[in-house]
């Protein structure tokens, strides 16, 4: 039986993640090769179609899909500004260059991200981490100058 959730929490480093039934219940475990060519897309809270079946350790994959238009941007893609829309690099098509985003752009792409993915965060922790990535940036060319 097909049943459909969404990624819980995914460990790149590691290669598997949990997977949290939308209908509720056990997390559902899933490895980085259940996707196939498409791994490097898998994300938290990104939606996800699987069958399961019983493993050694608890509920596993059988099969993984990831659900048309719910995968989010990764490091993959290109920020084109603040209300959320993203311009997805294409294989071939980089010529070296990437786009260069406006102190301000890139402050607020910071943010919004911390605010989306970790919400538990205060004002002032994103501020910290806010400048710590905003001087990285500058000291490798990633934003203007």
């Amino acid at each position: 039986m097909v049943a459909v959730g969404k990624v819980l929490r995914f460990d790149e480093v590691r290669g598997y993640g949990f997977i949290a039934p939308f209908g509720g219940g056990e997390d559902v475990f899933v490895h980085a090769n259940d996707f196939g060519e498409k791994r490097h897309l898998v994300h938290p809270g990104m939606q996800v179609e699987y069958e399961v079946e019983e493993g050694d350790r608890g509920l596993k994959v059988a099969t993984v899909r990831i659900v048309e238009g719910a995968a989010a941007p990764r490091s993959d893609t290109v920020a084109a500004g603040s209300e959320g829309r993203f311009r997805t690099a294409v294989a071939g098509d980089d010529d070296g260059m990437c786009d260069v985003l406006a102190p301000r752009e890139f402050t607020t792409e910071v943010t919004e991200t911390l605010l989306q993915h970790v919400p538990s965060l205060t004002g002032a922790q994103i501020l910290q981490i806010r400048q710590r990535i905003l001087d990285l940036a500058r000291s490798h060319g990633w934003i203007e100058a």
